[in-house]
């Protein structure tokens, strides 16, 4: 392959399975939202995951938006959730006329730190004012806490949420991440590990909530001949299109969480001999999929900044992304509290997210990696 061959950070990865599995949907012709490869779809995915019942829906954003509604989140409640992540993660605190509370990431993970969010439960309760939820982003592939956050929550009577947008595939303590909580959602974007090209699901242990949760996805629509409303409902159906898709990258993902620890493994061997260069750690509670190959960079050993590497990377044609800029530094959350805040500040200071598509190639790492390395001293 050229050297100037573009090298995306983690592009989809398809095959005949799902070419076979769409091409079915399309000739019986039932190409609109809900239809027989979503109900397929969910009851796949709720099994693969262990999980009593699934709702497949248009976005990891609309499952996040439904699970604050079913907790019971309203206007003027209180939600914690993780400032290392992605705006998708917050956003729907605001839909539903709630203030985001930020807390802090601890070293092991990049995830949560348990020690804040029990600080911050405390501090609420002493107040007569606790919060609705908490949102549990697990970061890149790997599990937060869940242990102590799901002992926080139950303490303090708080609903857990765990956001698996980055996450599918991954375990903690061998059971599937997201399906901890009340609520655990997931994406299928472009760059997920895999996708339906845009979409997502909810599962929770409850199948009550997954009901409801459908309800609302499909207009909230009541069981009548015509079109009955009694409340507001969401269109936040999966197309039966995409559900083909989907249902045949399930049917791969071991086989995609396995080359994605094979292209993290890759990179250690290459990268961590270098000094002021350090991989994402793994967690002792659980098993990454490495979504997401990350790493970061102290330039007073390295010899260069993130930035730089960054740039070095894309005159080399090559794709990277910082790390999540926390949430307390977006502008669109300016004022809201947080706690702590120094360890997310410094992982998206340092950190650089690497090229990890489950087809990328090992000339491929090695290309990246020297790339890297050409650019410190």
């Amino acid at each position: 392959m050229s050297q100037n061959h573009r090298i995306l950070l983690s592009p989809p990865h398809l095959g005949d399975g799902e070419r076979a599995l769409l091409a079915d949907a399309l000739a019986s012709n039932w190409i609109a939202p809900t239809g027989p490869q979503v109900d397929a779809f969910e009851r796949e995915f709720a099994t693969a995951l262990g999980s009593p019942a699934a709702v497949a829906l248009s976005s990891g954003t609309a499952g996040l938006h439904l699970a604050l509604q079913l907790v019971g989140v309203a206007p003027g409640d209180e939600v914690l959730v993780s400032t290392l992540t992605f705006v998708a993660s917050v956003n729907p605190i605001r839909y539903l006329g709630a203030t985001p509370i930020f807390v802090d990431s601890e070293r092991q993970s990049w995830n949560l730190d348990p020690d804040l969010v029990e600080e911050a439960l405390a501090s609420r309760a002493r107040r007569n004012r606790l919060p609705r939820a908490l949102i549990a982003v697990h970061l890149y592939g790997q599990s937060a806490d869940l242990d102590r956050l799901e002992a926080a929550c139950r303490r303090h009577g708080v609903a857990l949420i765990e956001d698996a947008a980055e996450t599918l595939g991954a375990t903690h303590r061998g059971r599937s991440v997201g399906t901890v909580g009340r609520v655990g959602v997931y994406s299928f974007n472009g760059n997920k590990i895999i996708t339906t090209s845009g979409g997502g699901m909810l599962v929770s242990p409850e199948p009550a909530l997954v009901a409801r949760a459908r309800k609302l996805a499909d207009q909230a629509r009541e069981p009548a001949v015509h079109y009955e409303h009694a409340e507001v409902g969401y269109n936040y159906r999966l197309s039966n299109l995409l559900a083909a898709i989907g249902r045949g990258q399930l049917r791969v993902l071991p086989d995609r969480v396995a080359a994605r620890r094979r292209n993290f493994e890759c990179y250690r061997a290459l990268l961590e001999t270098r000094p002021g260069i350090a991989l994402m750690p793994e967690a002792p509670w659980g098993r990454s999929t490495r979504w997401l190959s990350t790493l970061t960079i102290d330039p007073s050993r390295f010899g260069a900044d993130r930035e730089a590497v960054r740039k070095g990377l894309a005159d080399r044609n090559i794709e990277s992304r910082p790390i999540w800029k926390p949430m307390h530094q977006q502008p669109l959350f300016a004022g809201c509290e947080v706690f702590g805040g120094a360890v997310a500040d410094q992982l998206f200071d340092q950190g650089l997210c690497l090229p990890s598509g489950s087809n990328l190639s090992e000339g491929q790492i090695q290309r990246v990696a020297e790339a890297i390395l050409g650019v410190g001293r």
